[in-house]
Formats: structure tokens, C-alpha cells, sequence
């Protein structure tokens, strides 16, 4: 499974560019050049915040970027002043990184912004415990906090700038897919345009239904965003179905929805006619056509948009205040991890205060970076960001060599910088091996080195990436089973009860029930891909169970289809055969969990639940020949 590479966005890599070199640009201008002083230092500090308010926003509404960029801002402002107490040696600096790892790794899982800031609260300890400069502490923080205004500042005028409303280019995407759907329906990419589709509206759901539920300014706009896209659930329900059945699509249909798509872009009108009823044809066309014609209405009158809205959903304090412990303290995830990150992080501080080393914080700082707290792909990262490190190191190492240290300096760090937004989306990797020059350089301004320190700065590298794969992977093997088994087990569950909403619920239990469904199937597909990064035996397991996931995914395009046929008149499923379907789903998920394979008894039923029993029992079957220990037959 190769990935696109990633499209050059270019507003960020201009952006990039300005933010961060331009606080040390103006203290080369005002200290009269590259010159140690007070000057220079304050522009090190102010490039430092910059660099972290400019790396923090993501794409996205304005409410996430700014709480991203305060939460890594205000992160790093106190790892800058808890590292005073990490300088020196004794058990003082080791309480203090193995505490601040724990914070870290259990703010980490409360949500993305936290994450970022969890691990800049690690690396700015890090480069506080041997960053030592002539200004006082206050200083020092004041023009770190300037630096991060200036970049907050510029993503503010780009986010102003930006001619598309990324709410409604999220529910655009979404008709922009089920175009793609319609269009692939009977070819070989059916299967890719429907986890396209699954991936959109997942995304669509998650920016309109959060800033809904957290915007006092956009209420009646968001309202109906969200009503489009609870009105397209029976439009999507006719895309799969018609991929399914591989029943080519109505061109009509096809440029119907390309034109809600670019209805609510804004690059164009609605046209006034929406496409005609259909009357005859095969089933999942006048679904889809239905469908169409459903969501034309909805699109084309504001009134219907917000009367199709789900009801905001209020969340007292007494249950916010259980998820939280739910997913910090006690979850068995974020109590590991914050283990393996302490115990990683207080090796490579015994490290700094013992090994003979010339730059001893690069090595907090490589374990920092690589160990990243957040939960994925451990040995995966390692390597890739260790990898990344190691050339970036060389990178930079070797610009410091050739470039005399005057504005061509700044001129090297705006490049390397220009490049990071490209990378990121690229993988970790390449990120690295941009972003270690830009720190290099800027920490060469502050603490100027020799070309000597090239082969130092390399052995602290491999150093940190050692710690983390023996400390922090090799010796917790629950990190080398991801959690791809309860991914399993969750999909299951929620096919089931994506079956008993199909054929008992109403509509609104079914489309919920639906997205649930499709919800679990997309974290299924992350996990796979986290699992395929980690070496044998837990890759080799991984793509062992990659057609059960495949079959699931079938198994619920089944189930969309039989609701397609009984909404055009096919008599309803026997409840009695519902219920036996579900209780195979159920012994499946029971059969995951316990690692043993499923019976080998076929499941019978009929009429419009005869393709999905025979969904279930391909799923049932895979699950028999992925079952550990199985024996392969032969050849195979």
C-alpha cells in the first residue's frame, strides 16, 4: 500500500519562511551582525518561540490552531524554566525529567493539542538544562513569548486570508467523494473511493459536530452544515450500495453531486432544477437518485439546513471530569506509556550527567523527539525519526561548516524551515531531517561550536534512538501487540450493532449507527497501518489479518445494500434471522478476543439477508485462517 506523495503547500511554506528566521533576523540588525551579546541571544529565544507557535497549527477551523499554538507556547514556557532545575548533577535533575515525563505522557492522552505540548514541554526542558546565555530568566522568556506572538500573528493573517471556510470545504469533500463513488462504481477503485468516502465523512463530522459544540459566533451556520450532512446519510447509503452492486452510475447523478460540492464551496450557484424523480431502474440507482434529489433540497434552502441538524449535545462537569480520568489515569495506555517515557527519559539523563559527552541535552532531546508522547507506531518512529535525526544532523553539521557566520545563516534556517510544512505531512522521517538544522543552527548561534562536534552530535544521536528502542520498545512487549486486536473486536461490536439499527431502528438510529460503524472500520485501517511499521512477528500478524479487515468492510457494504432493497419495496428480513446474523457477529468478536478460531457451521438466511450472511461467513472463515497457530495449507 504506497501513499500519494504529499501536494506543496505553499501558503505554509511561506509562512514558515517569514516566522521563523525573522526574530533573529531583527537582533542581527539591531547587534549590528552575527555577534555574541545580549542581542543575539534575545533573537535565539524569540526564533525559539516562533519556531514552536509557527509548528503547531495544523489545517483546520482557527479555535484548533490557536489552541494548539497555546498549548505548545504555554508547554514549552515551562519546560524552559523547570530545565534550570535539570542543569547540574545529582538525584534533583533525575526527579525532575522522570516527572515532567510523566506529566507529559498523561496529558498526552486528553487530545491532539495537549499531545504537541506535552512533547514540547520535554524539549524545551531539554534545551534549558544546557542552553546558558547572558540574559536573566525573565529575559529569556519574555522574548521566547514575543517570538511566538510574531508567529501567532502571521498564522492569524493567513488564516484570514484564506479564501475557503475549512468547515464547509470539509462537508464539500464529502459530495466531492461520493462523486468519485458514483463514478468508480463497477471498476477496480471502488473499494479505494469508498474508504475515500468513509475518511471524508469522518472528517466532516469531526470539524462541523466539534465547532459546533464549541462555537458561540457561527451557531446558525454550523447548524447547517450539519444538517447537510445528516441528510446525505441516505444519498451515501445509495453510493456504497450501487459500488457494491457495481451498477454503474447516472452520469445526471454523477454531475448532480459535483454540483453540491461546489454549491457550498461557493464557487458556484445551486442550479434551480434538481435532477427528476426516478421511477424505474434498478434499485440502488432510484436510491441514489432519491438521495440526490433529498440533499438538493436541503442545500438549496437554508431553513431545511438548520431544521436537519443534530440537537447540540450538553456535557455536564461531573462526566467531563470522568473522561478525563478515563483516558489519564485510569487507562492502562497512558499509565504504560507514561512508565516507558519516565523510564527512557531518566536513562538519558543518568546518560548526560556520566557519559563524556560535549553536548550532554542532545541526547534528552533525541529521546524527547523520538519517543514522542503520543501512542503509535514506537519502533516504526524510532526509526524513522532516528534516521531523520542522524541525516539532519549531517545536514546541518555540514551547512555550519561552509557557511560563514553572517546573514547567510538566517538564509539556510528560512530554507530549511520553508521546507517543514511539506515534510510533515510526508512523514516523520523527513521531518527530522529538515527540522535538526534548523535547531542546529539556531543553538550554534547560542553556543558556538567547533566543526569537531559533528561526530559528538551523531554519537548523541544514536545514543537517544538507542534508549528509546531498547528501554522504551524491546522491553515492553505490549508494545510489539498494538492494540490491533481491540480494533478488531470494536469493528465487530459495531457491526453488530450497525445489523440491529438496519433492520429494528428508525432512521436516525441507523445512520448513527452507520457512522459508528464506518468509524470503527477507518481506527481498524490506522491500527493496521501502525502494526505493517513494526518489525516480525508483529507485522507479519498485522497483514495476516488484513482481508478480515477487507471482508468487514464488505460485510457493512452489505448490510448498507439490504437497507437500500427494503427501502425500494423488498419484503423486511425475518427478525428470528436477524437476530441468529448478529449472533454470529458476536461469537466473531468473541473469537478475536480469545485468539481461537470460529466453528466451521454455515450461517443460512434469506432474501435481502442473504449477502450479508454470506459476508459474515467469508469474515468467519478468514478469522479461522489468521488465527494464530493455524496451520497454512500447503503452497500457501
Amino acid at each position: 500500500m504506497r501513499t500519494k506523495r504529499p501536494p506543496v503547500p505553499w501558503r505554509d511554506v511561506v509562512r514558515f519562511a517569514v516566522s521563523v528566521p525573522a526574530p533573529l533576523a531583527l537582533a542581527v540588525v539591531v547587534g549590528g551582525g552575527v555577534q555574541p551579546g545580549p542581542a543575539l541571544s534575545a533573537g535565539v529565544f524569540g526564533t525559539m518561540g516562533a519556531l514552536v507557535a509557527t509548528l503547531a497549527p495544523q489545517a483546520g477551523p482557527l479555535r484548533d490552531r490557536l489552541r494548539r499554538i497555546v498549548a505548545a507556547v504555554g508547554f514549552a514556557t515551562v519546560g524552559l524554566l523547570a530545565g534550570q532545575y535539570a542543569t547540574g548533577g545529582g538525584w534533583q535533575p533525575v526527579v525532575v525529567i522522570a516527572l515532567l515525563s510523566v506529566v507529559a505522557a498523561m496529558v498526552s492522552g486528553i487530545n491532539a493539542a495537549l499531545s504537541l505540548g506535552g512533547l514540547q514541554l520535554l524539549v524545551y526542558t531539554a534545551l534549558s538544562s544546557g542552553l546558558v546565555t547572558a540574559l536573566s530568566t525573565a529575559q529569556e522568556i519574555g522574548f521566547f513569548l514575543a517570538g511566538a506572538a510574531w508567529a501567532t500573528l502571521t498564522s492569524l493573517v493567513q488564516a484570514r486570508t484564506e479564501v475557503l471556510d475549512p468547515d464547509r470545504t470539509a462537508v464539500a469533500a464529502v459530495f466531492t467523494r461520493i462523486g468519485e463513488l458514483l463514478t468508480a462504481s463497477g471498476t477496480a477503485r471502488s473499494d479505494d473511493a469508498r474508504r475515500d468516502l468513509t475518511t471524508a465523512l469522518n472528517a466532516a463530522y469531526d470539524r462541523v459536530i466539534r465547532s459546533r459544540g464549541h462555537s458561540s459566533g457561527r451557531t446558525r451556520e454550523l447548524s447547517e452544515l450539519a444538517g447537510v450532512l445528516n441528510a446525505a446519510a441516505p444519498l451515501v447509503e445509495g453510493a456504497v450500495a450501487a459500488a457494491r452492486a457495481a451498477v454503474p452510475a447516472d452520469p445526471q447523478d454523477v454531475t448532480a453531486v459535483h454540483a453540491l460540492a461546489a454549491a457550498l464551496n461557493g464557487a458556484r450557484e445551486l442550479p434551480a432544477e434538481r435532477p427528476p424523480a426516478l421511477e424505474d431502474g434498478l434499485p440502488t440507482r432510484r436510491a441514489v437518485r432519491h438521495g440526490v434529489r433529498l440533499v438538493w433540497n436541503v442545500v438549496g434552502d437554508p431553513e431545511e439546513r438548520a431544521g436537519a441538524a443534530a440537537p447540540r449535545q450538553e456535557v455536564d462537569l461531573r462526566t467531563r471530569l470522568r473522561e478525563l480520568v478515563d483516558r489519564t489515569l485510569a487507562s492502562p495506555d497512558s499509565r504504560d506509556f507514561a512508565l516507558r517515557l519516565a523510564l527512557c527519559m531518566t536513562i538519558a539523563e543518568v546518560a548526560r550527567q556520566y557519559l563524556p559527552i560535549q553536548r550532554p541535552y542532545w541526547v534528552l532531546l533525541t529521546v524527547a523527539i523520538v519517543l514522542k508522547p503520543d501512542y503509535g507506531s514506537v519502533f516504526g518512529r524510532a526509526v524513522q525519526r532516528g534516521a531523520g535525526t542522524l541525516l539532519g544532523v549531517l545536514l546541518g553539521s555540514a551547512l555550519l561548516i561552509v557557511l560563514p557566520r553572517n546573514g547567510w545563516v538566517l538564509v539556510a534556517m528560512a530554507a530549511a524551515a520553508a521546507v517543514l510544512p511539506w515534510a510533515r505531512a510526508a512523514n516523520f522521517g523527513l521531518f527530522s531531517v529538515f527540522q535538526t538544522p534548523v535547531i542546529i543552527l539556531l543553538l550554534d548561534l547560542a553556543l558556538p561550536s567547533d566543526p569537531g562536534l559533528v561526530g559528538a552530535r551523531l554519537v548523541d544521536t544514536l545514543i537517544g534512538c538507542a534508549i528509546v528502542l531498547v528501554f522504551g520498545y524491546l522491553l515492553w512487549p505490549q508494545t510489539w501487540r498494538a492494540p490491533l486486536d481491540e480494533a478488531l473486536r470494536d469493528a465487530a461490536l459495531a457491526l453488530d450493532a450497525f445489523v440491529d439499527a438496519a433492520f429494528t431502528g428508525g432512521p436516525v438510529e441507523r445512520r448513527r449507527a452507520r457512522r459508528r460503524n464506518y468509524r470503527a472500520l477507518t481506527e481498524l485501517q490506522t491500527q493496521l497501518q501502525r502494526r505493517l511499521a513494526e518489525p516480525p512477528p508483529v507485522s507479519t500478524r498485522a497483514a495476516a489479518f488484513w482481508p478480515v479487515i477487507v471482508q468487514l468492510e464488505r460485510t457493512s457494504d452489505a448490510v448498507t445494500e439490504a437497507v437500500i432493497a427494503t427501502r425500494q419495496g423488498e419484503p423486511a428480513p425475518d427478525l428470528a434471522q436477524v437476530a441468529v446474523l448478529r449472533r454470529a457477529i458476536r461469537e466473531l468478536e468473541a473469537d478475536i478476543e480469545a485468539h481461537r478460531p470460529p466453528d466451521d457451521a454455515e450461517i443460512h438466511a434469506e432474501g435481502v439477508l442473504a449477502p450479508v450472511a454470506r459476508e459474515v461467513d467469508a469474515a468467519r472463515r478468514l478469522v479461522r485462517d489468521a488465527a494464530p497457530g493455524r496451520p497454512r495449507p500447503a503452497g500457501g
